[in-house]
């Protein structure tokens, strides 16, 4: 029986989060101490445990069938892959950053400045896009260092939240690129590994829809159904059930959890009462 391959980063945030991506579809895995390679039990899955600058090239070469990576690194790459999924995970930003100190927010400020990066490739293009002559500065390691030391009057790197830049004196001025974990795969796989890519980006799907939604009932008169079912934003229709109490119905839906507070209003004023709001494991259509 056929095995889908499937890179991840050996270590660090994207793999732990991969990994409870899988365990929230529901794959375990044989996961030993200090393993490069493992199998999961109720899948056809071999999971490859790799750096993760490696693996777009082991998806591109064949040597794994999939992987799981930032957007960035691809862009930075320059990889073809098929993007088959955002993940909605790991989210980031490559940004450009200067010294506190600096008044100018402006892209002028850049102009015949030394950048220190690890991403040369993504810098070099956004300064081709923007006009801007600048000399860009490989560094590997602690980027936020070099204008510190006297080795850049900028940097080029990942932001999150933003606190390893304050910590060093330094602040975000230009956001050159977002960036999410991405689930890719090879452009051609063959039928086999095509169906096992389809058959896990169907969990994948179902987890990532369920993460953004929210199970929500409420009473409702039995007048007001039809007001209600209006106002929310359903998959195809709520279902109503009839309460003990007389003209009064209860009435569950499936609603997306940003929608929420800007429709709360609305079903009070329509008569809802009693409402909840619950997590949803999987929603699958």
């Amino acid at each position: 029986m056929s095995k889908l391959k499937l890179a991840i980063q050996k270590a660090g945030r994207l793999r732990e989060d991969s990994l409870k991506l899988l365990s929230d579809c529901g794959i375990k895995v044989d996961n030993g101490r200090d393993q490069l390679k493992a199998q999961s039990p109720n899948f056809p899955l071999e999971i490859f445990y790799l750096r993760n600058s490696d693996i777009p090239q082991y998806v591109k070469d064949g040597v794994v069938d999939v992987g799981i990576v930032g957007e960035n690194l691809l862009y930075e790459q320059n990889s073809k892959l098929n993007v088959v999924r955002k993940l909605g995970f790991s989210k980031c930003r490559v940004s450009l950053a200067v010294p506190k100190e600096v008044e100018t927010n402006g892209l002028d400020f850049f102009e015949g400045k030394q950048i220190a990066t690890s991403y040369p490739n993504t810098l070099d293009a956004f300064l081709i896009e923007k006009g801007i002559s600048a000399e860009i500065h490989k560094i590997s390691g602690s980027v936020e260092i070099a204008p510190n030391m006297g080795l850049a009057d900028a940097i080029c790197d990942i932001v999150s939240s933003g606190n390893t830049l304050f910590k060093n004196g330094l602040k975000e001025t230009e956001i050159i690129l977002s960036s999410e974990a991405v689930f890719i795969s090879q452009n051609s796989p063959n039928q086999p590994v095509k169906r096992l890519i389809e058959q896990l980006d169907f969990r994948i799907k179902a987890v990532l829809r369920a993460k953004d939604s929210k199970y929500i009932l409420m009473n409702v008169p039995n007048e007001q159904v039809g007001e209600i079912t209006e106002i929310l934003p359903v998959l195809k229709s709520p279902t109503v059930l009839p309460l003990a109490k007389e003209g009064w119905s209860s009435l569950h839906s499936v609603i997306n959890e940003n929608d929420f507070w800007s429709v709360i209003n609305q079903l009070k004023q329509a008569g809802a009462e009693d409402i909840l709001v619950a997590p949803i494991q999987k929603i699958v259509l």
